[in-house]
């Protein structure tokens, strides 16, 4: 038995049916052909199938394809077009060095855009707060954090030249 779904995804309309078992995360790997967004533990633990459904992080691992119906899904893909430019949070997991292997990145870039769209200034406790359901096993979170931080003191994402603000 499949259900019929219209759900939006980075701007782009999906008319099709699925099993009600389904899924977003698979929905979107499979279905869509997005791969950015991680299956990490299938426990809904380590956060690197972060989505934003309208407009709030969520674990796409713990919402079924069929309650999406109707509603707008942004993956790490829908951040930026293909041939850029990088949005302010992309730029500054860059200059900040944000990522090792960049298995969580996809999920703590989401998770930051969320984070940016509540608050425009965030405390380093605010940040480190609204990624605790977000686990990265290769860094101390502090290029994660100062990534985050860096995308909000440059809300138009331009990367700031040598010797300046030092």
């Amino acid at each position: 038995m499949t259900f019929p779904i219209e759900i939006t995804v980075n701007g782009k309309s999906y008319e099709t049916e699925v099993d009600p078992r389904t899924l977003l995360v698979h929905f979107l790997r499979e279905d869509c052909q997005l791969t950015g967004t991680h299956v990490g533990c299938d426990t809904s633990n380590c956060g690197a199938c972060t989505v934003l459904l309208n407009g709030e992080a969520v674990k796409s691992c713990t919402v079924l394809t069929v309650q999406a119906t109707n509603q707008e899904v942004q993956t790490v893909e829908g951040l930026a077009p293909p041939d850029g430019p990088y949005t302010p949070i992309q730029e500054g997991f860059r200059q900040e060095h944000g990522l090792q292997c960049g298995y969580c990145t996809p999920g703590m870039l989401m998770a930051g855009t969320a984070l940016l769209s509540e608050i425009n200034n965030p405390t380093e406790e605010q940040i480190r707060e609204h990624l605790e359901g977000n686990l990265c096993r290769c860094t101390g979170y502090e290029m994660i954090v100062r990534s985050i931080q860096w995308a909000a003191e440059n809300p138009d994402g331009m990367p700031v030249e040598i010797g300046e603000g030092s």
